[in-house]
């Protein structure tokens, strides 16, 4: 559940291809996101999610998988 929503906000926010976007997608060498999208994203999954992301959180999410575990944790 949490993989299917944020690859479609990965896919609004960032303009990828939605198909292409995996678990293993990494947000910079994958999707090509710097600083700005970046922010954009956390933003969007914050509301998304109804979670707050630490600047220091965001420092260790890198892949899609890195940003579904840090979903399934928050909400909980």
């Amino acid at each position: 559940m949490e993989f299917e929503k944020l690859r479609s906000i990965i896919a609004d926010t960032l303009g990828a291809d939605e198909k292409l976007i995996t678990a293993d997608t990494d947000f910079v060498s994958d999707l090509g996101a710097d600083s700005l999208s970046l922010f954009q994203l956390t933003i969007a999954i914050e509301e998304e999610f109804e979670i707050e992301i630490s600047p220091e959180a965001m420092e260790n999410i890198h892949s899609v998988k890195d940003a579904v575990e840090y979903i399934r944790n928050a909400v909980r």
